[in-house]
């Protein structure tokens, strides 16, 4: 069974972010830039299937900059196969990714498609859902548990409710939450090994799938600055701030 990962390249999770002078996006010149944390677990699951003899192959695939192949060799170290990298210099939208993924599933027909619930740096959380209705494919998001079976592919995942069990037929996309897995760490002999392994780079014309932006970007702006809290003497000038200051009573 062959597994496709999708990795992206973003902000890495403990750098803070400033908003450019102009107002124009985030400035990420000169700042840590790591694989996205669910896709990290989305690779880390897919290994961890090969490793139980589920799955043969592990494609990790990439949609960004040519720096994106640094993270796609880290899911080469994690233990994918061989990476793809489709390269665009211009941010692709969550729909654009998911028509060059379908693209990409349609010529490698695997039998799993995994991906990160969600990119940390936009928090669209479409990619993946997008994908399946594209390909005609069954779909469980947000999975805390997978297993494969007979043909089909058995998640568990979190709801308002508790917790809810889906049975999938192969192939099947699905997207992974924080609850799958914790990643390994990538030991120095397995960087080296991911030296090694290939990394396919194209276009997103060669799969004949337009990138052109379908949103633009007015402006962004930081968040108000928190003011500081005081301390009130008893409860009762406490209702009364809240009453008068707050307006929440």
């Amino acid at each position: 069974m062959k597994i496709l990962v999708a990795v992206k390249r973003v902000v890495d999770a403990n750098v803070k972010v400033g908003v450019k002078s102009d107002q124009s996006g985030v400035d990420i010149a000169n700042v840590k830039m790591s694989i996205n944390p669910f896709d990290e677990i989305a690779v880390e699951e897919a290994v961890r299937l090969k490793e139980r003899g589920v799955a043969t192959e592990v494609i990790a695939v990439s949609v960004g900059v040519a720096q994106a192949q640094e993270t796609l060799r880290t899911a080469l170290a994690i233990g994918a196969d061989r990476a793809i990298l489709v390269e665009s210099n211009e941010p692709v939208e969550p729909l654009a990714v998911a028509k060059i993924l379908k693209t990409l599933v349609d010529r490698e027909q695997p039998q799993l498609v995994i991906l990160g619930k969600q990119a940390i740096d936009d928090d669209s959380n479409q990619t993946g859902q997008m994908l399946a209705a594209l390909a005609g494919l069954p779909q469980a998001t947000f999975a805390s548990s997978v297993t494969i079976a007979g043909g089909r592919a058995t998640v568990s995942r979190e709801v308002d409710g508790g917790a809810e069990a889906l049975s999938l037929k192969l192939p099947a996309v699905v997207t992974t939450d924080l609850r799958l897995n914790e990643p390994r760490y990538v030991t120095l002999p397995n960087i080296m090994k991911a030296k090694k392994k290939p990394l396919v780079t194209m276009k997103p014309e060669d799969l004949g799938v337009d990138v052109t932006p379908r949103l633009k970007t007015l402006k962004v702006s930081e968040p108000p600055r928190r003011t500081a809290g005081v301390k009130v003497p008893d409860v009762g000038s406490l209702v009364a701030k809240l009453r008068n200051e707050a307006k929440v009573l």
